[in-house]
């Protein structure tokens, strides 16, 4: 065989295994394309349990999902393993509301829901939707304590078994490991918060030991719920990667002893707290709150009665006061809002730290809107 043909058909060859290689190639990135189209889209909602309910989760996977509210299909779950519905018609379905990229999973996002009925009506259970009066003028900031709890000890971080740490007074805003107790999964769960979207505005060591506060701000009263919920179910997440868990129970070290309660502090405002500059129109605004101290307690969270001693940084929880810097009232003027000439905010000092945000701040608004400011 001459050169010239055996150049000729070497060439062949080589060009038709370049094109079967090319072939294979693109296969390979056709599959790989396809494995990236796939989004997980974890549904987040609210079970049945009263009065204080738990979240519950579970992962959808799209094909090309866009990122948006609107492309979120509602689902379904089984209502009869979450007490939101019978064993004979068990059927709930899953309304996503608000939507946040998961920062923990690759193409995954966080997806808040309602909780609706079969036939497409509010579920009894469904808080979000009780809220009557969405009024984006209304600004929340909530400050949500919690305990972190050793899943080994069944105690908070710092506690020694059979025992107790030092009195509460040193782990305030602590730096060093003799009293601060957690900070590592406490950035974490800051980072994911920021990363995920949401108005995440600090963090700091409380009181206790073992006991952490993180804060939001959201315009609305719905925004706001959906933030703390979905700041919650990042927070408890990642707690099964320590062997930790959180105890949002506003005394959980008892009642009688002298550790403080866990709360969520409801700051809030609107136009006429932000502009008025009149003490007599905040005193106004606070004695709105007067008349209905249960229809608030009501929606506060369970076991408040607890924390809402008179103790503590408290006012008891069948007795009405306010005042400037005074964090024993149940509603504080902050000294800003006087510095400023009475124009900022007020907060509500009686939420528990496992109150549903959506009723608290529904009822918050329903109660300055009554108040007599003509």
């Amino acid at each position: 065989m001459n050169k010239v043909l055996k150049k000729s058909l070497f060439s062949a060859h080589f060009m038709t295994s370049k094109n079967c290689f090319h072939l294979y190639l693109s296969k390979i990135n056709n599959s790989l394309n396809n494995i990236m189209s796939k989004s997980k889209l974890e549904y987040i909602w609210l079970d049945g349990y009263y009065p204080t309910q738990n979240m519950r989760s579970k992962t959808k996977v799209e094909n090309d999902f866009s990122g948006k509210l609107e492309d979120c299909p509602i689902w379904s779950f089984d209502g009869s393993s979450t007490k939101q519905a019978s064993g004979g018609a068990s059927d709930c379905l899953l309304k996503p509301v608000a939507i946040y990229p998961d920062p923990a999973r690759r193409d995954g996002f966080l997806v808040m829901t309602e909780v609706l009925n079969a036939d497409g009506t509010p579920h009894v259970s469904n808080g979000r939707a009780t809220i009557e009066d969405e009024d984006n003028d209304f600004w929340f900031g909530f400050e949500q304590e919690y305990f972190i709890m050793d899943t080994k000890t069944q105690l908070p971080l710092g506690f020694p078994i059979g025992g107790y740490p030092a009195p509460q007074g040193m782990y305030y805003c602590s730096v060093g490991g003799k009293n601060t107790h957690g900070r590592d999964l406490v950035e974490k769960h800051a980072d994911l918060c920021i990363d995920a979207g949401l108005n995440f505005e600090g963090i700091n060591q409380e009181v206790a030991s073992g006991q952490w506060e993180f804060q939001l701000f959201a315009e609305g009263a719905k925004r706001a719920g959906d933030e703390i919920w979905v700041a919650r179910y990042l927070l408890d997440r990642l707690t099964e990667q320590y062997g930790y868990y959180i105890d949002y129970h506003p005394k959980p070290l008892g009642k009688d002893l002298d550790w403080n309660g866990s709360g969520m502090h409801a700051n809030f405002s609107n136009t006429v707290l932000r502009t008025c500059g009149s003490k007599e129109t905040y005193e106004k605004i606070c004695e709105a709150f007067r008349p209905v101290v249960k229809e608030h307690i009501a929606v506060y969270g369970e076991f408040n009665d607890q924390r809402l001693t008179g103790d503590h940084e408290t006012a008891a929880i069948t007795d009405f006061s306010y005042g400037v810097s005074d964090r024993g009232a149940s509603i504080r003027i902050p000294i800003i809002t006087v510095e400023k000439g009475w124009k900022g905010w007020l907060e509500d000092r009686r939420p528990a730290s496992n109150g549903d945000p959506y009723k608290i701040a529904g009822r918050i608004i329903k109660t300055v809107k009554s108040a007599n400011i003509s």
